[in-house]
This record gives structure tokens, C-alpha cells and sequence, in this order.
């Protein structure tokens, strides 16, 4: 390849197109520098051509990829149509845990070799997870309403054992899951001195806390479950009734993973009893959350934030140079680390 290598940098309001453009030159800065050591013919990188709001931008996106090689996206369509459009392209790379924007059957017709960036928002995740968690227990949204928009000192009462919260030392919390967040929330959860269970009958070798044999033994010990395995067949619906029902009474719910793993109605059911005493969630069967979600009349019981869990700038940042460091691997010829086609 002796041309200028053209990429398109398909941004959106958080993975911005001024971002991938930077981690793309800073690859491009390397490749030179190793080929000029090992006396390689140079790669020449074009001019990155950016796309300022990619998602749904199927004309758009087909128009600044006329001639393009390379396409690193956060939501960008790449359909079968944009596809069939553009059939200089050679490699995609998505700027996130999963190419759910990209038709993969249709890329492997075309030859288009896709990736992703797994693990860019572990800590994050992880980090978000742990603020509800302790938002939760210690009620502290429910206090800063009443004090900031209400103007009222009755969060006050939340300062007498009856309506005082949980704190984490000594605190049995299971966790649901154990990869790259969970693995992450056990470890700052440790450093508390939480009393860390944790579930995952695929995970094996050493874990931070104590590993138990099966999910129902997770729920009756623990006080706070927190969920952190992938949805699947097989998890989708994981903690229903029964489930909750094992928890001690009393106990909250954190749920930064994925909606479906569990059942909102039953969670509903379970802190209007007084089951529960509150949950903590950043992600829903439905998502944004319906108007007429029971969650919402719930809210002294509930944090609920619009999956934020992922949401810091150096997601951003990692994200770019997980995709940028595909597109080197890419032209020197070398194995891609994250490829699914």
C-alpha cells in the first residue's frame, strides 16, 4: 500500500471525531517510527476525514467514506447499504464493547474485517457502580432533594437509627458476575472492608473475597447484591421473585450491568413490600425508562440514573486508542487483537 491510507473518523456526542483523529495520528507517529527503525517502506497516513454526528447517518456516513479504507466509529450504521456503497472499505473498528451497529454478516461478504474496544469502560463502570451502591445505603439523593429543591432539614431524620443506612465495612455484598467491572467493585469494595461473596460459575483461579458454590447461597448471605454478569439466554431474568425473596429483608439491589438480568416488576414488588429497602439502578428492561415505570413512584426507595455507568471522558479517550491501535495492527500487517469477521 503505497497511497495515503484514508480514514474516516465517525464521532458522535461522546466518542468526538477530534478524539479518534488524535489517537489515530499518535498510531500513525508509531507505525512511522518502527518501520523507519526497522527499515520498513513507509505507510503514508491521509488526512483523517471526520463525521461530526454519525448515529443513523447513513447518507452521511456513505458520502465521507468515498474512497476511505478505514472507518473508526462509535454508532455509525454500517448497514448493508452503506456497505454495498463503499467498496474501498476495508476494516471498521467500534469504539465500544460491541459492534451492535454493525451488520457483521454482511462485512464478511464484503471482505471488511470489524472490531471493537472491550474493556474501555471496566473502571468506570466499576467506579459508577460503587457510587450507587453507597448512594443507596447512605440515602443520599433522597437527602439532597429534600435540602437542595425542597429547602427542608427533614433529611435530618435519616440521622436516627431507624432511618439510618447501611455502611459498607463488615457488609455482606454478593456479587452477581465476576469479569472485568465485577472483578474491579471487589476490589474497592475490599478496601471498605466489605464482607465480599461472589458468584460466577465461570470464572476460576484467585478472586478477591469469598467465592460461593451457587446463586442461592449468594442471595441468603448477602445484603446488597450487585450485578455484573453479561445477558445472555441464559441470564436474562436471572434475580425474578424467588430470587429476591432469598435476600435477607431489608436489603438493596445494584443493578450498572444490563436491564434484563433483572426483573423490574418483581423488584417493584419486593420494595413495596418491604423486601427490599432500596435499589440502585443505571440500566433498564426498557430503555429510557417509560413514564410509566413503577419505578418512578418508588423514589424514596430508588436511585435510578440513565445509564451513566459508562459515561467518563476517559472512556472516551481509552476508546479511541483501543480503535487506533487496530487500525496500526492493521497496516503493519500484524494479528488484530479485538476482531470479530
Amino acid at each position: 500500500m503505497t497511497e495515503p491510507l484514508q480514514i474516516v473518523a465517525a464521532g458522535d456526542h461522546f466518542i468526538l471525531p477530534s478524539l479518534i483523529t488524535r489517537a489515530v495520528a499518535h498510531e500513525a507517529e508509531r507505525v512511522t517510527v518502527k518501520e523507519l527503525k526497522l527499515g520498513w517502506p513507509l505507510v503514508p497516513f491521509g488526512p483523517v476525514a471526520e463525521v461530526t454526528e454519525a448515529s443513523d447517518a447513513e447518507d452521511e456516513l456513505i458520502e465521507a467514506l468515498t474512497g476511505a479504507r478505514v472507518l473508526v466509529t462509535q454508532m455509525g450504521p454500517v448497514t448493508e447499504r452503506v456497505l454495498d456503497a463503499c467498496p474501498d472499505l476495508r476494516l471498521v473498528v467500534v469504539c465500544r464493547g460491541g459492534p451492535v451497529n454493525v451488520n457483521l454478516d454482511a462485512a464478511k461478504r464484503h471482505d471488511v474485517r470489524v472490531c471493537y474496544a472491550p474493556g474501555r469502560n471496566a473502571a468506570a463502570t466499576a467506579e459508577f457502580t460503587v457510587g450507587l451502591m453507597l448512594a443507596a445505603l447512605r440515602r443520599i439523593p433522597q437527602s439532597h432533594n429534600l435540602l437542595a429543591l425542597q429547602g427542608s432539614w427533614e433529611g435530618a431524620t435519616y440521622y436516627t437509627y431507624e432511618h439510618s443506612g447501611l455502611e459498607l465495612e463488615d457488609l455482606p455484598v454478593g456479587l452477581v458476575g465476576y469479569g472485568a467491572v465485577g472483578s474491579r467493585v471487589a476490589r474497592v469494595l475490599c478496601a471498605f472492608g466489605a464482607r465480599v461473596m461472589v458468584y460466577d460459575p465461570y470464572v476460576h483461579g484467585e478472586i478477591h473475597g469469598l467465592r460461593v458454590a451457587s446463586l442461592d447461597e449468594l442471595l441468603r448471605k448477602s445484603r446488597v447484591i450487585t450485578l455484573h454478569a453479561r445477558l445472555t439466554a441464559e441470564t436474562r431474568g436471572l434475580i425474578g421473585a424467588r430470587e429476591l425473596a432469598l435476600l435477607p429483608r431489608g436489603s438493596v439491589v445494584v443493578n450498572a450491568a444490563r436491564g434484563p438480568l433483572l426483573d423490574e416488576e418483581a423488584l417493584c414488588d419486593a420494595l413495596e413490600n418491604g423486601r427490599l429497602s432500596a435499589a440502585a439502578l443505571d440500566t433498564y428492561a426498557t430503555e429510557p425508562l417509560p413514564a410509566s415505570s413503577r419505578l418512578h413512584a418508588l423514589a424514596d426507595h430508588v436511585v435510578l440514573t440513565p445509564h451513566l455507568g459508562g459515561a467518563s471522558r476517559a472512556v472516551a479517550e481509552k476508546a479511541a486508542a483501543i480503535a487506533a491501535a487496530e487500525v496500526g495492527r492493521w497496516v503493519r500487517g500484524e494479528p488484530l487483537a479485538h476482531c470479530l469477521t
